[in-house]
């Protein structure tokens, strides 16, 4: 496994094994799930963070960090 700065993230051998046997259909359910996850923590986190933000601003910051600052 190499772990350095050009390498963000390394799928453990065993998990591999197991996204290889899933479906196309199943894969994209799961990066979907992940992605629907990220986005309710970060919004918890921003609510708590900044509770003087309303909601639409909330709801822009995180699109924006989301986006990587495209939005």
């Amino acid at each position: 496994m190499r772990l350095d700065f050009g390498q963000i993230e390394v799928v453990d051998d065993a998990m591999a094994e197991v996204l290889r046997h899933k479906t196309p259909a199943e894969r994209i359910a799961i990066g979907f799930a992940l992605w629907t996850s990220v986005r309710h923590m970060l919004t918890q986190h921003l609510k708590t963070s900044h509770p003087e933000w309303n909601e639409k601003h909330l709801q822009e910051e995180v699109a924006k960090r989301l986006s990587h600052g495209i939005v």
